[in-house]
Protein backbone atom coordinates (compact mmCIF):
# COMPACT_ATOMS: atom_id res chain seq x y z
CA UNK A 1 0.00 0.00 0.00
CA UNK A 2 1.31 3.71 -0.77
CA UNK A 3 1.33 5.41 2.64
CA UNK A 4 -0.09 8.93 1.90
CA UNK A 5 1.57 11.67 3.96
CA UNK A 6 -0.72 14.73 4.34
CA UNK A 7 1.01 18.26 4.64
CA UNK A 8 -1.44 20.45 4.19
CA UNK A 9 -1.43 21.94 7.89
CA UNK A 10 2.22 23.37 7.46
CA UNK A 11 3.57 22.92 3.58
CA UNK A 12 -0.06 23.97 2.68
CA UNK A 13 -0.53 26.74 4.83
CA UNK A 14 2.31 28.47 3.72
CA UNK A 15 -0.03 29.35 0.38
CA UNK A 16 -0.69 32.62 -0.25
CA UNK A 17 -4.31 33.86 1.16
CA UNK A 18 -4.30 30.80 3.80
CA UNK A 19 -4.65 31.27 7.06
CA UNK A 20 -5.15 27.98 9.34
CA UNK A 21 -6.56 28.52 13.21
CA UNK A 22 -5.70 26.00 16.17
CA UNK A 23 -9.12 25.02 15.63
CA UNK A 24 -9.01 24.76 11.98
CA UNK A 25 -5.80 22.44 12.55
CA UNK A 26 -7.62 20.33 14.44
CA UNK A 27 -10.66 19.86 12.59
CA UNK A 28 -8.93 19.60 9.34
CA UNK A 29 -7.14 16.56 11.47
CA UNK A 30 -9.86 14.53 12.39
CA UNK A 31 -11.06 14.56 8.83
CA UNK A 32 -7.88 13.55 7.37
CA UNK A 33 -7.76 11.06 9.49
CA UNK A 34 -11.69 9.99 8.89
CA UNK A 35 -10.21 9.51 5.41
CA UNK A 36 -8.00 7.36 5.78
CA UNK A 37 -4.43 9.15 5.37
CA UNK A 38 -1.49 6.89 7.09
CA UNK A 39 0.58 10.45 8.61
CA UNK A 40 -0.53 14.23 8.96
CA UNK A 41 2.31 16.89 8.99
CA UNK A 42 0.80 18.77 12.00
CA UNK A 43 3.55 21.65 11.60
CA UNK A 44 6.92 22.85 12.77
CA UNK A 45 7.05 22.75 16.81
CA UNK A 46 9.12 26.19 17.97
CA UNK A 47 8.38 28.15 15.19
CA UNK A 48 5.55 29.44 16.54
CA UNK A 49 2.72 29.14 19.94
CA UNK A 50 -0.01 27.85 17.45
CA UNK A 51 2.02 25.15 16.17
CA UNK A 52 2.99 23.93 19.94
CA UNK A 53 -0.78 24.63 20.99
CA UNK A 54 -1.58 22.32 18.32
CA UNK A 55 0.67 18.99 19.08
CA UNK A 56 -0.58 19.28 22.87
CA UNK A 57 -4.26 19.56 21.34
CA UNK A 58 -4.29 16.71 19.12
CA UNK A 59 -2.97 14.62 21.66
CA UNK A 60 -6.78 14.29 22.60
CA UNK A 61 -8.19 13.25 19.73
CA UNK A 62 -8.27 9.56 18.91
CA UNK A 63 -7.47 9.02 15.32
CA UNK A 64 -7.71 5.68 13.78
CA UNK A 65 -5.54 5.45 10.53
CA UNK A 66 -3.10 8.52 10.75
CA UNK A 67 0.16 8.93 12.68
CA UNK A 68 0.88 12.71 13.48
CA UNK A 69 4.35 13.63 12.50
CA UNK A 70 5.92 16.98 13.51
CA UNK A 71 8.36 18.58 11.10
CA UNK A 72 11.83 20.41 11.46
CA UNK A 73 15.24 20.31 10.73
CA UNK A 74 18.77 19.14 11.30
CA UNK A 75 20.53 20.16 14.49
CA UNK A 76 22.67 23.70 13.45
CA UNK A 77 26.18 23.30 12.56
CA UNK A 78 29.04 22.64 15.16
CA UNK A 79 26.24 22.16 17.94
CA UNK A 80 24.90 18.70 20.14
CA UNK A 81 22.14 17.55 18.87
CA UNK A 82 20.75 17.15 22.28
CA UNK A 83 21.58 21.21 22.79
CA UNK A 84 19.65 22.48 19.82
CA UNK A 85 16.64 24.21 20.42
CA UNK A 86 14.96 23.07 17.11
CA UNK A 87 15.66 19.63 18.26
CA UNK A 88 14.37 20.37 21.47
CA UNK A 89 11.23 21.45 20.81
CA UNK A 90 10.51 18.42 18.06
CA UNK A 91 10.64 16.00 21.29
CA UNK A 92 8.55 18.38 23.37
CA UNK A 93 5.98 17.18 20.61
CA UNK A 94 6.06 14.38 21.33
CA UNK A 95 5.11 12.56 18.60
CA UNK A 96 5.28 8.95 16.81
CA UNK A 97 6.95 10.49 14.10
CA UNK A 98 9.37 13.18 13.08
CA UNK A 99 10.11 14.70 9.85
CA UNK A 100 13.62 15.76 9.70
CA UNK A 101 15.05 17.68 6.41
CA UNK A 102 18.24 18.85 5.41
CA UNK A 103 20.28 19.55 2.67
CA UNK A 104 21.31 17.22 -0.39
CA UNK A 105 22.19 19.99 -2.44
CA UNK A 106 26.06 20.82 -2.02
CA UNK A 107 25.53 24.72 -3.75
CA UNK A 108 22.84 25.02 -0.60
CA UNK A 109 25.22 24.15 1.63
CA UNK A 110 27.93 26.25 0.74
CA UNK A 111 25.08 29.25 -0.24
CA UNK A 112 23.22 29.04 2.42
CA UNK A 113 24.67 27.00 5.35
CA UNK A 114 28.15 27.88 4.74
CA UNK A 115 29.62 24.99 5.93
CA UNK A 116 31.57 22.04 5.28
CA UNK A 117 30.14 19.44 3.07
CA UNK A 118 31.39 17.05 5.72
CA UNK A 119 29.29 18.38 8.75
CA UNK A 120 26.38 19.56 6.71
CA UNK A 121 26.65 15.13 6.51
CA UNK A 122 27.61 14.95 10.07
CA UNK A 123 24.32 17.41 11.02
CA UNK A 124 22.16 14.89 8.83
CA UNK A 125 23.55 11.41 10.44
CA UNK A 126 23.46 13.19 14.21
CA UNK A 127 20.15 14.11 13.80
CA UNK A 128 18.36 11.48 12.30
CA UNK A 129 20.24 9.18 15.17
CA UNK A 130 19.26 11.15 18.28
CA UNK A 131 15.27 10.95 17.64
CA UNK A 132 16.11 7.05 16.53
CA UNK A 133 17.48 6.35 19.51
CA UNK A 134 14.13 8.13 21.52
CA UNK A 135 12.45 5.33 19.48
CA UNK A 136 10.55 8.01 16.91
CA UNK A 137 9.71 7.13 13.39
CA UNK A 138 12.08 9.25 11.64
CA UNK A 139 11.13 10.67 7.38
CA UNK A 140 14.19 12.04 6.33
CA UNK A 141 13.10 14.55 3.78
CA UNK A 142 15.90 14.97 1.53
CA UNK A 143 15.19 18.98 0.60
CA UNK A 144 16.47 20.20 -2.55
CA UNK A 145 17.84 16.68 -3.84
CA UNK A 146 16.99 16.40 -7.58
CA UNK A 147 18.96 19.87 -7.80
CA UNK A 148 21.72 17.95 -5.60
CA UNK A 149 21.43 15.24 -7.64
CA UNK A 150 21.68 17.20 -11.10
CA UNK A 151 24.57 19.14 -10.37
CA UNK A 152 26.92 16.68 -8.22
CA UNK A 153 24.78 13.05 -7.68
CA UNK A 154 27.04 11.30 -5.43
CA UNK A 155 27.14 14.22 -2.99
CA UNK A 156 23.35 14.00 -3.15
CA UNK A 157 23.36 10.31 -2.26
CA UNK A 158 25.93 10.85 0.31
CA UNK A 159 23.54 12.60 1.98
CA UNK A 160 20.77 9.93 2.13
CA UNK A 161 23.44 7.76 3.13
CA UNK A 162 24.51 9.95 6.10
CA UNK A 163 20.28 9.36 6.78
CA UNK A 164 20.31 5.68 6.22
CA UNK A 165 23.25 5.45 8.92
CA UNK A 166 21.65 7.47 11.05
CA UNK A 167 18.55 4.96 11.02
CA UNK A 168 15.95 6.53 9.20
CA UNK A 169 12.61 4.95 8.32
CA UNK A 170 11.90 6.54 5.38
CA UNK A 171 14.10 8.60 2.60
CA UNK A 172 11.93 11.19 1.13
CA UNK A 173 13.28 12.79 -1.88
CA UNK A 174 12.65 16.49 -2.45
CA UNK A 175 12.02 18.74 -5.71
CA UNK A 176 11.85 21.76 -3.26
CA UNK A 177 12.25 24.16 -6.64
CA UNK A 178 9.54 22.12 -7.89
CA UNK A 179 11.65 23.12 -11.45
CA UNK A 180 12.67 18.51 -12.20
CA UNK A 181 11.29 17.20 -15.42
CA UNK A 182 9.92 13.21 -14.41
CA UNK A 183 12.91 12.03 -16.43
CA UNK A 184 15.19 13.60 -13.88
CA UNK A 185 12.52 11.85 -11.24
CA UNK A 186 12.74 8.89 -12.78
CA UNK A 187 16.74 8.71 -12.46
CA UNK A 188 17.08 9.97 -9.26
CA UNK A 189 14.55 7.53 -7.57
CA UNK A 190 15.91 4.81 -9.24
CA UNK A 191 19.59 5.54 -8.35
CA UNK A 192 18.43 5.56 -4.54
CA UNK A 193 16.26 2.60 -4.96
CA UNK A 194 19.65 0.54 -6.46
CA UNK A 195 22.03 2.26 -3.43
CA UNK A 196 20.11 1.91 -0.71
CA UNK A 197 17.42 -0.97 0.80
CA UNK A 198 14.99 1.92 2.68
CA UNK A 199 11.62 2.98 1.56
CA UNK A 200 11.18 5.82 -0.65
CA UNK A 201 9.14 8.38 -0.79
CA UNK A 202 8.59 11.35 -2.60
CA UNK A 203 7.45 15.08 -2.23
CA UNK A 204 7.11 17.32 -5.14
CA UNK A 205 6.55 21.15 -5.71
CA UNK A 206 4.01 22.53 -8.55
CA UNK A 207 6.27 25.21 -9.95
CA UNK A 208 5.98 23.82 -13.54
CA UNK A 209 2.31 22.60 -13.09
CA UNK A 210 4.21 18.63 -12.91
CA UNK A 211 3.92 17.95 -9.40
CA UNK A 212 1.39 15.56 -10.00
CA UNK A 213 2.96 13.85 -13.04
CA UNK A 214 6.39 13.59 -10.84
CA UNK A 215 4.77 12.08 -8.02
CA UNK A 216 3.28 9.25 -10.41
CA UNK A 217 6.58 9.03 -12.20
CA UNK A 218 8.54 8.44 -8.66
CA UNK A 219 5.79 5.83 -7.64
CA UNK A 220 6.07 4.00 -10.74
CA UNK A 221 9.77 3.77 -9.82
CA UNK A 222 9.74 2.59 -6.58
CA UNK A 223 8.49 5.17 -3.94
CA UNK A 224 6.29 3.84 -1.65
CA UNK A 225 5.03 7.58 0.06
CA UNK A 226 3.66 10.31 -1.90
CA UNK A 227 3.98 13.62 -0.04
CA UNK A 228 1.51 16.32 -0.67
CA UNK A 229 -1.20 18.49 0.17
CA UNK A 230 -5.27 18.71 -0.80
CA UNK A 231 -5.91 20.47 -3.67
CA UNK A 232 -2.58 21.01 -4.07
CA UNK A 233 -1.98 23.90 -1.79
CA UNK A 234 1.40 25.95 -1.29
CA UNK A 235 3.65 28.12 -1.29
CA UNK A 236 4.57 30.00 -4.39
CA UNK A 237 2.79 27.50 -7.27
CA UNK A 238 1.97 24.82 -4.76
CA UNK A 239 2.21 21.18 -3.58
CA UNK A 240 1.97 18.15 -4.94
CA UNK A 241 -2.12 17.73 -5.26
CA UNK A 242 -3.04 14.40 -3.42
CA UNK A 243 -6.91 14.95 -4.34
CA UNK A 244 -5.29 13.90 -8.28
CA UNK A 245 -2.47 11.46 -6.92
CA UNK A 246 -4.80 9.51 -4.72
CA UNK A 247 -7.02 8.48 -7.18
CA UNK A 248 -4.36 8.70 -10.46
CA UNK A 249 -1.87 5.80 -8.47
CA UNK A 250 -5.24 3.47 -7.57
CA UNK A 251 -7.30 3.82 -10.67
CA UNK A 252 -5.05 4.33 -13.02
CA UNK A 253 -1.52 2.11 -11.79
CA UNK A 254 -4.07 -0.30 -8.74
CA UNK A 255 -1.38 0.86 -6.70
CA UNK A 256 -3.56 0.82 -3.43
CA UNK A 257 -3.86 4.07 -1.19
CA UNK A 258 -7.11 4.36 0.38
CA UNK A 259 -9.82 1.83 0.62
CA UNK A 260 -12.55 2.00 -1.45
CA UNK A 261 -14.57 3.55 1.08
CA UNK A 262 -12.24 6.39 1.71
CA UNK A 263 -11.82 7.29 -1.94
CA UNK A 264 -15.48 7.35 -2.54
CA UNK A 265 -15.27 10.39 -0.03
CA UNK A 266 -12.72 12.75 -1.72
CA UNK A 267 -14.68 15.14 -3.38
CA UNK A 268 -16.34 15.97 -0.05
CA UNK A 269 -12.44 16.04 1.32
CA UNK A 270 -11.55 18.27 -0.98
CA UNK A 271 -14.51 20.67 -0.64
CA UNK A 272 -14.44 20.98 3.48
CA UNK A 273 -10.46 21.45 3.19
CA UNK A 274 -11.36 24.03 0.62
CA UNK A 275 -13.66 25.32 3.10
CA UNK A 276 -12.07 25.45 5.93
CA UNK A 277 -8.94 27.07 4.28
CA UNK A 278 -11.56 30.10 3.21
CA UNK A 279 -10.17 29.22 -0.49
CA UNK A 280 -12.70 29.43 -3.65
CA UNK A 281 -12.63 25.42 -4.96
CA UNK A 282 -11.11 25.58 -8.65
CA UNK A 283 -14.02 24.68 -11.12
CA UNK A 284 -11.63 22.43 -13.12
CA UNK A 285 -9.72 20.64 -10.73
CA UNK A 286 -9.58 16.99 -11.90
CA UNK A 287 -11.53 14.50 -9.74
CA UNK A 288 -13.26 16.89 -7.37
CA UNK A 289 -13.84 19.72 -9.34
CA UNK A 290 -17.28 21.06 -9.88
CA UNK A 291 -16.63 20.64 -13.98
CA UNK A 292 -14.44 17.68 -13.44
CA UNK A 293 -17.78 15.43 -14.74
CA UNK A 294 -19.33 18.13 -16.96
CA UNK A 295 -20.66 17.81 -20.28
CA UNK A 296 -22.10 20.89 -22.45
CA UNK A 297 -21.88 20.13 -25.85
CA UNK A 298 -24.92 18.51 -27.24
CA UNK A 299 -22.63 15.61 -28.98
CA UNK A 300 -21.01 15.04 -25.94
CA UNK A 301 -24.35 14.97 -24.11
CA UNK A 302 -25.89 12.21 -26.54
CA UNK A 303 -22.69 10.00 -26.68
CA UNK A 304 -22.54 10.09 -22.67
CA UNK A 305 -26.35 9.27 -22.18
CA UNK A 306 -25.69 6.10 -24.57
CA UNK A 307 -22.13 5.35 -22.85
CA UNK A 308 -20.61 7.07 -19.99
CA UNK A 309 -17.21 6.16 -21.12
CA UNK A 310 -17.27 8.09 -24.15
CA UNK A 311 -16.71 11.27 -22.71
CA UNK A 312 -15.16 10.32 -19.17
CA UNK A 313 -12.48 8.19 -17.73
CA UNK A 314 -13.67 7.12 -14.55
CA UNK A 315 -16.81 6.53 -13.10
CA UNK A 316 -17.77 9.92 -11.18
CA UNK A 317 -19.02 7.91 -8.42
CA UNK A 318 -15.77 6.15 -7.60
CA UNK A 319 -14.30 9.01 -6.12
CA UNK A 320 -17.75 10.97 -4.71
CA UNK A 321 -18.16 13.20 -7.64
CA UNK A 322 -21.49 13.16 -9.88
CA UNK A 323 -22.06 13.44 -13.65
CA UNK A 324 -23.26 17.47 -14.80
CA UNK A 325 -25.09 18.10 -17.59
CA UNK A 326 -24.81 21.62 -18.24
CA UNK A 327 -27.64 23.90 -19.63
CA UNK A 328 -26.43 26.89 -21.96
CA UNK A 329 -27.23 27.93 -25.93
CA UNK A 330 -25.36 24.65 -26.89
CA UNK A 331 -27.55 22.67 -25.65
CA UNK A 332 -30.79 20.69 -27.16
CA UNK A 333 -33.54 19.04 -25.03
CA UNK A 334 -31.45 15.99 -24.41
CA UNK A 335 -29.50 18.07 -22.11
CA UNK A 336 -32.57 19.19 -20.22
CA UNK A 337 -33.87 15.78 -19.50
CA UNK A 338 -30.92 14.92 -18.76
CA UNK A 339 -29.84 17.11 -16.06
CA UNK A 340 -33.60 17.01 -14.67
CA UNK A 341 -33.36 13.12 -14.76
CA UNK A 342 -29.37 13.89 -12.55
CA UNK A 343 -31.91 15.82 -9.91
CA UNK A 344 -34.31 13.13 -9.44
CA UNK A 345 -36.96 15.24 -11.36
CA UNK A 346 -37.53 13.04 -14.68
CA UNK A 347 -39.34 15.25 -17.25
CA UNK A 348 -41.58 13.32 -20.09
CA UNK A 349 -40.31 14.60 -23.13
CA UNK A 350 -43.92 15.40 -24.42
CA UNK A 351 -45.74 16.64 -21.55
CA UNK A 352 -46.83 20.32 -21.55
CA UNK A 353 -44.69 20.96 -18.05
CA UNK A 354 -41.74 19.79 -20.06
CA UNK A 355 -42.77 22.32 -23.01
CA UNK A 356 -43.52 24.90 -20.40
CA UNK A 357 -40.29 24.47 -18.86
CA UNK A 358 -38.22 24.66 -22.24
CA UNK A 359 -40.00 27.36 -23.40
CA UNK A 360 -39.28 29.22 -19.99
CA UNK A 361 -35.63 28.43 -20.04
CA UNK A 362 -35.49 30.27 -23.78
CA UNK A 363 -37.55 33.28 -22.63
CA UNK A 364 -34.66 33.99 -19.85
CA UNK A 365 -31.63 33.35 -21.86
CA UNK A 366 -33.06 35.59 -24.34
CA UNK A 367 -33.29 38.16 -20.98
CA UNK A 368 -29.74 37.59 -20.18
CA UNK A 369 -29.92 34.31 -18.03
CA UNK A 370 -27.37 31.94 -18.90
CA UNK A 371 -27.55 28.54 -16.77
CA UNK A 372 -24.55 26.76 -17.57
CA UNK A 373 -23.01 28.30 -14.94
CA UNK A 374 -25.78 28.50 -12.18
CA UNK A 375 -26.92 24.81 -12.14
CA UNK A 376 -28.78 25.83 -8.49
CA UNK A 377 -30.76 28.40 -9.86
CA UNK A 378 -31.28 25.93 -12.82
CA UNK A 379 -32.57 23.48 -10.09
CA UNK A 380 -34.87 26.00 -8.40
CA UNK A 381 -36.44 26.98 -11.65
CA UNK A 382 -37.47 22.82 -12.73
CA UNK A 383 -38.79 22.48 -9.22
CA UNK A 384 -41.40 25.70 -9.17
CA UNK A 385 -42.37 24.50 -12.36
CA UNK A 386 -42.77 20.83 -11.02
CA UNK A 387 -44.69 22.73 -8.21
CA UNK A 388 -42.12 20.61 -6.01
CA UNK A 389 -39.96 24.15 -4.50
CA UNK A 390 -41.16 24.96 -1.27
CA UNK A 391 -40.89 28.85 0.05
CA UNK A 392 -38.89 29.36 3.22
CA UNK A 393 -39.40 33.08 3.03
CA UNK A 394 -40.53 35.85 1.14
CA UNK A 395 -38.95 39.49 0.55
CA UNK A 396 -41.05 42.08 0.87
CA UNK A 397 -38.84 44.87 0.04
CA UNK A 398 -34.93 45.89 0.84
CA UNK A 399 -32.90 49.14 0.47
CA UNK A 400 -29.43 49.93 0.23
CA UNK A 401 -27.65 53.07 1.17
CA UNK A 402 -24.08 54.68 0.58
CA UNK A 403 -23.42 57.06 3.02
CA UNK A 404 -19.39 59.08 2.46
CA UNK A 405 -18.33 60.17 5.58
CA UNK A 406 -15.96 63.77 6.85
CA UNK A 407 -13.04 61.27 7.76
CA UNK A 408 -13.63 59.76 3.80
CA UNK A 409 -14.73 56.79 5.25
CA UNK A 410 -17.77 55.31 2.94
CA UNK A 411 -20.29 53.82 5.16
CA UNK A 412 -22.56 51.08 3.31
CA UNK A 413 -25.77 49.84 5.18
CA UNK A 414 -28.53 47.30 3.58
CA UNK A 415 -31.76 46.84 4.98
CA UNK A 416 -34.74 43.95 4.42
CA UNK A 417 -38.31 42.74 5.71
CA UNK A 418 -38.71 39.43 4.81
CA UNK A 419 -41.56 37.23 5.98
CA UNK A 420 -41.72 33.66 7.10
CA UNK A 421 -45.26 32.04 7.75
CA UNK A 422 -46.81 35.26 8.32
CA UNK A 423 -43.92 36.32 10.61
CA UNK A 424 -42.27 39.46 9.53
CA UNK A 425 -38.49 40.40 10.55
CA UNK A 426 -37.24 43.64 9.37
CA UNK A 427 -33.52 43.47 9.98
CA UNK A 428 -30.47 45.93 9.25
CA UNK A 429 -26.40 45.41 8.56
CA UNK A 430 -23.72 47.37 7.50
CA UNK A 431 -20.96 45.82 4.90
CA UNK A 432 -18.28 46.08 3.09
CA UNK A 433 -20.13 47.56 -0.04
CA UNK A 434 -23.81 47.17 -1.48
CA UNK A 435 -23.62 43.47 -1.76
CA UNK A 436 -22.09 42.48 1.09
CA UNK A 437 -24.69 44.61 3.14
CA UNK A 438 -27.14 43.32 1.32
CA UNK A 439 -26.13 39.67 1.60
CA UNK A 440 -25.37 40.42 5.81
CA UNK A 441 -28.71 41.74 6.03
CA UNK A 442 -30.66 38.83 4.54
CA UNK A 443 -28.72 36.57 6.75
CA UNK A 444 -29.35 38.04 9.90
CA UNK A 445 -33.08 37.97 9.20
CA UNK A 446 -33.24 34.59 8.09
CA UNK A 447 -31.12 33.18 10.82
CA UNK A 448 -33.58 33.14 13.38
CA UNK A 449 -35.81 30.66 11.85
CA UNK A 450 -32.98 28.28 9.85
CA UNK A 451 -29.73 28.67 11.75
CA UNK A 452 -28.33 25.98 9.45
CA UNK A 453 -27.69 29.36 6.86
CA UNK A 454 -24.70 29.99 9.20
CA UNK A 455 -22.82 27.15 7.67
CA UNK A 456 -22.97 28.94 4.38
CA UNK A 457 -20.33 30.68 2.80
CA UNK A 458 -19.85 33.41 -0.75
CA UNK A 459 -16.95 32.58 -2.13
CA UNK A 460 -16.99 33.92 -5.45
CA UNK A 461 -18.97 36.56 -6.61
CA UNK A 462 -18.80 37.95 -10.39
CA UNK A 463 -20.78 40.84 -12.70
CA UNK A 464 -20.78 40.44 -16.37
CA UNK A 465 -22.25 43.10 -18.47
CA UNK A 466 -24.91 41.55 -21.22
CA UNK A 467 -25.59 45.02 -23.73
CA UNK A 468 -22.44 46.99 -23.09
CA UNK A 469 -23.76 49.39 -26.19
CA UNK A 470 -26.58 50.59 -23.98
CA UNK A 471 -23.89 51.96 -21.34
CA UNK A 472 -24.56 52.85 -18.18
CA UNK A 473 -28.39 51.25 -18.30
CA UNK A 474 -27.12 48.24 -19.45
CA UNK A 475 -28.20 44.97 -18.18
CA UNK A 476 -25.82 43.00 -15.72
CA UNK A 477 -25.54 39.13 -14.96
CA UNK A 478 -24.38 38.51 -11.14
CA UNK A 479 -23.39 34.61 -10.74
CA UNK A 480 -22.63 33.84 -7.59
CA UNK A 481 -20.97 30.79 -5.85
CA UNK A 482 -21.75 29.62 -2.63
CA UNK A 483 -20.12 27.14 -0.58
CA UNK A 484 -20.71 24.91 2.84
CA UNK A 485 -18.99 21.61 4.46
CA UNK A 486 -20.05 19.17 1.77
CA UNK A 487 -20.51 21.20 -1.74
CA UNK A 488 -20.93 24.51 -3.94
CA UNK A 489 -23.07 26.11 -5.79
CA UNK A 490 -23.72 28.69 -8.18
CA UNK A 491 -26.58 31.26 -8.85
CA UNK A 492 -27.45 33.43 -11.21
CA UNK A 493 -29.54 37.11 -11.38
CA UNK A 494 -30.06 39.29 -14.15
CA UNK A 495 -31.49 43.08 -13.98
CA UNK A 496 -30.83 46.53 -15.03
CA UNK A 497 -29.73 47.27 -11.52
CA UNK A 498 -26.52 45.28 -10.08
CA UNK A 499 -28.15 45.31 -7.03
CA UNK A 500 -31.17 43.38 -7.79
CA UNK A 501 -29.38 41.37 -9.71
CA UNK A 502 -27.14 40.47 -6.72
CA UNK A 503 -30.51 40.10 -5.12
CA UNK A 504 -31.69 37.39 -6.85
CA UNK A 505 -28.84 35.24 -7.18
CA UNK A 506 -28.27 35.54 -3.25
CA UNK A 507 -31.98 34.44 -2.72
CA UNK A 508 -31.44 31.51 -4.88
CA UNK A 509 -28.32 30.49 -3.24
CA UNK A 510 -30.02 31.10 0.38
CA UNK A 511 -32.80 29.19 -0.92
CA UNK A 512 -30.94 26.07 -2.54
CA UNK A 513 -29.09 25.86 0.76
CA UNK A 514 -32.28 25.39 2.75
CA UNK A 515 -34.40 23.60 0.11
CA UNK A 516 -31.34 20.71 -0.04
CA UNK A 517 -31.09 20.97 3.89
Amino acid sequence: MIQIYDTTLRDGSQGEGISLSLQDKLNLTKRLDEAGFHYIEGGWPGSNPKDMAYFNEVKKLKLKNAKVAAFGSTRRAHKKTSQDDNVKALLEAKTKAVTIFGKSWDFQVKTVFKIALKENLAMIEDTVHFFRSKKIEVIYDAEHFFDGFKENPEYAMATLGAAVKGGANYLALCDTNGGSLPELIREGVRTARVRFQLPLGIHCHNDMDLAVANSVAAVDEGCVMVQGTMNGYGERCGNANLTSIIPALQLKMGKVCLSPKHLKKLTELSHYVAEVANMPMENGQPFAGFSAFAHKGGVHVNAVMKNAKTYEHIEPETVGNIRRFLISELSGRSNILEKAKAMNLPLDKDSPATKKILDEIQELENEGYHFEAAEASFELLIKKALGKHKKFFELSSFKVSDEKLETGELRTEATVKISVNGEEQLMAAEGDGPVHALDQALRKAIEKFYPIIRKLHLVDYKVRVINAQAGTAAKVRVFIQFQDEKEDWSTIGVSTNVIDASCHALIDGLEYKLLKS
